[in-house]
């Protein structure tokens, strides 16, 4: 069993939570963990960068001078690719970067990833997150008594509108919901800010895919 620590927004322990081992990877899921980041990485780029052929190019079939007499290099037509604003050879085309990952492969990565915080002492348990006002003040001094500094994601389980505006002026601090948060999240931030409810959610994505 690895026991968390429960605190409150005073930042005082409230308590003690406890995650099976057997949920917990960190034998195994290394290459799984790599192959889900790049495949998320891959889809985030845009793959609009297209050029023009030498059949895109526009110009008629004439011949820039003729073919002798002039001592100059033979050239059929002004789109040849050796010539400025001419076609591009092996330019590139609109394409997509989306890489397939394997249904079991994410959630082998999802549980390395999340192993990883858990191991590291990286996850934080709140027992809640509740904000009188939409006040970065007020989510910065919650922070504070939690000691936490620089990036952060801080999971919850329900949407809260005080914490979301809260946050919009922090960069570095991000808000994501236990059924959505994702293994590049995860990755990414090294602290996790997570709340008691969260966190039941996550156990039950931790559980091993059938």
């Amino acid at each position: 069993m690895s026991r968390l620590a429960i605190q409150n927004s005073a930042g005082a322990p409230v308590g003690e939570i406890e995650i099976a081992d057997d949920l917990l990877v960190l034998d195994r899921g290394a290459q799984a963990l790599q192959d889900v980041l790049v495949a998320f990485r891959a889809g985030l780029r845009a793959g609009t960068a297209s050029t023009l052929t030498k059949g895109e190019v526009a110009g008629s079939n004439r011949k820039p001078w003729r073919q002798k007499g002039l001592g100059l290099a033979r050239a059929g037509y002004r789109q040849s690719p050796i010539w400025r604003g001419g076609g591009v050879v092996f330019g590139p085309k609109p394409r997509s970067y989306a890489k397939s990952i394997n249904r079991k492969v994410a959630q082998l990565a999802f549980r390395r990833a999340f192993s990883e915080k858990v191991a590291g002492q990286a996850l934080r348990v709140l027992d809640e997150l509740t904000l009188p006002e939409p006040k970065t003040k007020a989510l910065l001094s919650v922070l504070k008594a939690l000691g936490l500094q620089g990036p952060v994601l801080i999971v919850l389980e329900k949407p809260d509108g005080n914490v979301r505006l809260a946050l919009r002026n922090l960069r570095q601090v991000e808000l994501a919901l236990a059924r959505d948060v994702q293994v590049y999240q995860l990755a990414r931030y090294p602290v996790v800010l997570v709340t008691k409810e969260a966190l039941a959610t996550l156990e039950k994505r931790l559980k091993p895919a059938r």
